[in-house]
């Protein structure tokens, strides 16, 4: 079932045959009729005119500055949040665990 079924001899292609006629005759008309020169190409169009540079002025590097530290204090808050909602939540879980540990294993000092 699961062998290889290989054809017998006489019906194989060699190896220098193809199984596909080579395509010949085949004329395609051309795609215009007409006899005309190909057109000139386009102009090239000119670079653009250069960005002037970014000019930072005191009053706009304090802006940066404040800016910064503000994304920096924002982020590092919402950090510490996550992580004191982490730690408070392992705590009460352990507290949960230490309850119920007491109370299945003395059952009868109720």
């Amino acid at each position: 079932m699961f062998t290889p079924k290989i054809p017998p001899p006489d019906t194989a292609p060699t190896p220098g045959t193809s199984l596909v006629p080579p395509l010949t005759g085949l004329m395609h008309p051309p795609a215009c009729t007409c006899h005309h020169t190909p057109a000139a190409p386009a102009p090239v169009p000119a670079a653009p005119p250069a960005r002037p540079a970014v000019h930072l002025t005191p009053g706009s590097l304090i802006v940066a500055a404040a800016g910064g530290t503000a994304m920096v204090l924002v982020v590092g808050t919402v950090l510490v949040s996550m992580l004191l909602a982490v730690a408070i939540t392992a705590a009460s879980v352990a507290v949960c665990a230490v309850v119920l540990r007491s109370l299945l294993n003395h059952p009868n000092n109720r």
